[in-house]
């Protein structure tokens, strides 16, 4: 196949704009599937997270083929956490399809896919998606994408951009709003005429970039990217070179493979232009450039942009550490973080000073947590600590600096006050104030990343769960001051055992409790929040105390209010600096980092004497 029957393509959103259901539909519509098949909805979505979750985590390639030409499709994720992959993903392609919610308008992924997609020179198509919506405003949403694109810079030609109405739900699309409504046959005819056909050289020696790595049982590593010259053969001999042209390893391309539907088709050649997968190389990984050996320089890559949040994965050292997980030691920790690394350009880690810890940056609370639940799947147990902020010192003035973000929120009228207030509290600055039609509010803000951890849960709380938020990577700007922290204490377990029913019946009188009866409790251990600001140490362990003397009115049916269940990223964002989750296999836990209270005390009356 020649690259002129070649189209690259990627799909680009905000997180639940559509886009996987959108490829299911082109899919199903350009014969990838049998008549009989059956598909699982969103099916590229296969990882368990990203369908439990609802959510695209993992950057995909498909390929279906329209009037004679093969299409390439790249599945982007749509949150912001996992930009990485999106930023990975647009070095294979030529052309760009940026859908936008025709109800929701431009967010702020929308924003942040869209400039690097201009930022490369691709002429993106416009898809506003779900316009069967009853609440769409499909004509105002495609001004708003127009003024976007003046905003970043588009070129001329970038502007005149073509535009369809979708819904991929439905499988549609047309050029107008009255069009009839019936497939998707104008947006494959668009991509063919629309994005340009692979650029390449064809008699240069093979050499591609490694964009997407995947680990396979029978293959091993699966290293998936667009071949930028030449052409590779089957069992033809490699070399892989890093960014600054060392060589990592050398050998053969043991498996090739291409994309039709959801297969990987093995073949024995593909020449330049084409996404390919190959295997037969064990330490190969993103970035690297992978070649003929005469090749000597690497391939371009494209920066990727810097993780602005840390954690801290430790050792479960609890009394109930190695009760429910297989893999427990420090060793096995960091070998899985090591690993990560290789196929997630966005995560670095590096050892930590504290005993067997490890500084994990990644993006922001939702990937790191995607990390760890894929850990505690695996049968880990560790414990997090506190997320924080990475701050830089400015080069030029040498002042302190600190990730800001931009903040859209989308809220009823009602409880717009509340969410200025907690945002202006956190350091946030208001940009814009604008009705959004039916009776909401969008706000912007300018805010410091550190600002918001912790909010989301308080945010849904304030607005009965109707507000939807946003955020985006704004970049470095001076340090803020400081924001006031969670304003509860803890009720923390002063004893060893199973909590009791007769115990906790009295405890809860003292805020909300985060543990059932029978629970394993141990000293340290959070048992809920205290109704006030300080920690208060309770016994959840206590009996009543048994005679043969029975007294009217004392046996009553001590009925528990239902404890507070915390989800593990809410559990990451409610932590203050002295505390920890503990993540196994089967249970999240909240502890204090010092379990012994004389510890404890000890290192509060340290840190308050080096405050002052």
């Amino acid at each position: 196949m020649s690259a002129a029957d070649i189209r690259n393509v990627a799909i680009i959103a905000h997180v639940d704009h559509g886009k996987t259901t959108l490829v299911d539909q082109l899919l199903k519509q350009a014969g990838a599937f049998r008549a009989n098949q059956q598909v699982a909805e969103r099916a590229l979505d296969r990882n368990d997270l990203e369908r439990e979750r609802g959510i695209t985590i993992l950057a995909k390639s498909t390929a279906v083929e329209w009037k004679g030409v093969k299409i390439n499709i790249v599945d982007t994720p749509g949150h912001a956490d996992f930009g990485g992959e999106v930023e990975r993903i647009l070095s294979m392609v030529d052309g760009a399809i940026v859908l936008c919610d025709a109800a929701e308008g431009p967010l702020p992924q929308t924003k942040f896919v869209l400039t690097k997609a201009l930022a490369r020179g691709l002429k993106p198509i416009v898809v506003i998606n779900k316009v069967d919506r009853q609440d769409a405003r499909a004509h105002e949403v495609h001004d708003e994408v127009f003024d976007l694109f003046a905003a970043l810079g588009a070129t001329d030609e970038q502007l005149d951009f073509h535009t369809l109405f979708a819904s991929g739900r439905q499988g549609w699309a047309d050029t107008s709003m009255e069009g009839p409504r019936k497939d998707l046959s104008a947006m494959f005819d668009l991509i063919l005429s629309h994005v340009p056909a692979p650029q390449v050289d064809f008699d240069a020696p093979f050499a591609m970039n490694a964009s997407i790595l995947e680990s396979d049982n029978f293959l091993g590593r699966i290293l998936t990217g667009r071949v930028a010259q030449g052409v590779a053969r089957l069992n033809m001999p490699v070399r892989v070179l890093r960014q600054d042209g060392s060589v990592v390893e050398t050998g053969r391309l043991t498996k090739l493979m291409t994309f039709s539907g959801l297969e990987r088709v093995p073949v024995d050649e593909v020449r330049a232009g084409d996404i390919i997968a190959i295997a037969g190389l064990s330490d190969a990984t993103i970035p690297d450039t992978i070649a003929s050996p005469e090749v000597t320089a690497p391939l371009p890559a494209i920066p990727v942009d810097p993780p602005t949040l840390a954690m801290t994965f430790r050792i479960n050292d609890g009394p109930l550490g190695g009760r429910e997980g297989k893999k427990v030691t420090s060793r096995q920790i960091r070998d899985r973080l090591f690993k990560e690394t290789e196929g997630n350009v966005a995560i670095r880690v590096k050892i930590s000073e504290e005993v067997d810890a490890f500084e994990v940056a990644g993006r922001g609370e939702l990937q790191l947590g995607v990390l760890i639940e894929q850990m505690r799947r695996e049968g880990f147990e560790l414990t997090i600590g506190r997320p924080r902020v990475l701050t830089r010192d400015n080069p030029e003035t040498g002042e302190k600096e600190e990730p800001f973000e931009e903040c859209l929120i989308d809220v009823d009228e009602t409880y717009s006050g509340v969410v200025v207030e907690k945002m202006s509290l956190r350091k946030g600055q208001m940009q814009d104030m604008r009705p959004s039609g039916g009776g909401k509010v969008r706000l912007t803000f300018h805010i410091p990343s550190r600002g918001l951890i912790g909010y989301h849960g308080e945010f849904l709380t304030d607005t009965r769960g109707t507000g939807m938020m946003n955020r985006l990577f704004l970049g470095y700007q001076p340090w803020a001051g400081a924001i006031e922290g969670r304003r509860n204490g803890s009720l923390i377990s002063n004893a060893d055992g199973e909590a009791v029913q007769y115990a906790l019946f009295y405890l809860q009188e003292r805020g909300t409790l985060f543990v059932n009866p029978g629970d394993k409790v141990y000293v340290g251990l959070i048992l809920g929040e205290n109704s006030r600001d300080n920690d208060l140490d309770v016994n959840p362990i206590k009996e009543k105390k048994l005679t043969n003397i029975r007294a009217a009115g004392k046996d009553e049916a001590l009925l528990l209010i239902p404890p507070r269940r915390m989800s593990l990223e809410q559990a990451i964002a409610y932590i203050e600096d002295d505390e920890l989750v503990e993540v196994t296999p089967s249970a999240v836990r909240l502890r204090k980092r010092y379990l012994d209270p004389h510890e404890r005390k000890k290192h509060a009356r340290r840190a308050e004497s080096e405050a002052a």
